[in-house]
């Protein structure tokens, strides 16, 4: 659910400017590759990482302070392999030009062990390169691009983590063949890699049924609003919408569909699927009927919903916000899913042993068989191979009813459904 999703220079007007500050940048300061140990003392590991603490995306700074609470939580119960672990996350603001230097900075003078969930696909994309080069780990990235999975050949130093985008349209569009095979589609989507995904795993998912896609309107991050778009659609006679953006962008999304009279069945992004967005777009909207009906897909468990009271997942949460992130809003995903990216995270340090290096952490990495992270949805598992870079592919239909995700149906591995058709 995050976008953990989200480019903030890729439009077309400035892409061309910002591969040639980055191709500059990692021409200019590539390092000799970094000692094993670097990071690394008798008594602590430091892992560095960049997120939005402002921005446009600045929504998605809850993440990295989930994963911050996490490891201070896991420090006072021993840390791992008998050391502490210190997080140094640093905000990028969103912008891919600030994260090359920051990560540079973390990397050449902080000296971190590894990159952890750095949070964005244009910002993570720009330090790729640069990471792979001087073979430093590039784990558990906090965006769902199917690229970290695809360009695993060339990029062997970077994974990411959630459910990929591609994967999740899939599920969308196979359910939208199901109970509305006469469907007029119409996605909305932020022009991107991330978006980009979204449209590419519809278009898929939809496979000799392509023509119930009618329309296609993209934004860009720079965007005051989308209204505009939205209008496009609602006028190319769909009676269903995709909205593949990031926090803001989906919230006008729903609040403009609202507001120009259109009902279609929505699809929503997971990583718009949070409580916090829901309950802006519900109010602006004018009310339930903004929001009511509308489906996404869960991975991880949902903070804001009673039936998880009980939950193993939901007890350790509510446990380390009440104690590390006094005041911070229990009803947000955001920190949970950075406390799950986290779990994984302290697993590979575990594995990877005492005389932890960066090449025992990555094989560590890419040998998961996790099945007790207790943040996730029921019944998924993170499980990656030599030749499986997609660590979780399944996710559980769900939609919204009066303030809360209900669950539809069975969880769905949308990897399995690609492999079996191929």
């Amino acid at each position: 659910m995050l976008q953990r999703g989200y480019d903030m220079f890729n439009s077309r007007r400035l892409a061309a400017g910002i591969a040639a500050f980055v191709a500059l940048a990692f021409t200019a300061t590539a390092i000799a590759p970094a000692l094993a140990e670097d990071g690394v003392t008798a008594t602590e590991i430091t892992l560095g990482g960049t997120d939005p603490f402002s921005g446009p995306a600045s929504a998605y700074g809850a993440v990295g302070k989930g994963s911050q609470a996490y490891f201070e939580y896991v420090n006072d119960h021993g840390g791992v392999n008998g050391r502490k672990i210190v997080y140094k996350d640093l905000d990028d603001g969103y912008s891919p030009p600030q994260t090359v230097q920051l990560t540079r900075q973390l990397v050449e003078q902080d000296k971190v062990f590894c990159i952890f969930a750095s949070l964005g696909t244009a910002t993570s994309t720009a330090i790729r390169p640069y990471l792979n080069q001087n073979k430093i780990p590039q784990l558990f990235v906090a965006t769902g691009a199917s690229k970290w999975a695809h360009d695993a050949e060339q990029f062997p130093w970077t994974i990411g983590w959630q459910p990929d985008y591609e994967s999740e349209a899939i599920i969308y569009a196979r359910n939208v063949v199901k109970e509305k095979p006469n469907a007029k589609v119409a996605i909305i989507y932020q022009n991107d890699d991330f978006g980009q995904d979204y449209v590419n795993g519809f278009k898929q998912g939809l496979g000799s049924h392509g023509n119930l896609l009618v329309k296609t309107a993209s934004y860009e991050v720079t965007d005051p609003d989308v209204s505009s778009q939205i209008a496009s659609l609602k006028a190319s006679g769909a009676d269903t919408l995709l909205v593949a953006a990031t926090p803001k962008f989906a919230v006008q999304s729903l609040v403009a569909t609202a507001q120009q009279g259109w009902k279609p069945q929505i699809y929503l992004t997971n990583v718009s699927g949070s409580e916090t967005v829901m309950r802006a777009a519900t109010k602006a909207g004018g009310g339930p009927d903004a929001t009511n009906g509308i489906i996404s897909t869960q991975y991880i468990i949902d903070p804001s919903d009673p039936k998880w009271a009980n939950n193993p997942g939901e007890k350790l949460f509510k446990e380390i916000m009440d104690k590390y992130v006094p005041g911070g809003d229990t009803n947000n995903a955001f920190y949970l899913a950075g406390m799950a990216y986290a779990f994984t995270m302290v697993d590979v340090l575990k594995s990877a042993g005492r005389d932890i290096t960066r090449d025992k952490a990555m094989k560590a990495a890419l040998s998961l068989n996790e099945t007790d992270n207790v943040f996730l949805y029921p019944g998924l598992k993170v499980q990656t191979s030599a030749t499986n870079h997609f660590p979780i592919t399944s996710e559980a239909l769900v939609r919204y009813d009066n303030g809360k995700w209900v669950a539809t149906g069975a969880v769905i591995d949308a990897r399995s459904i690609v492999k079996s058709e191929k």
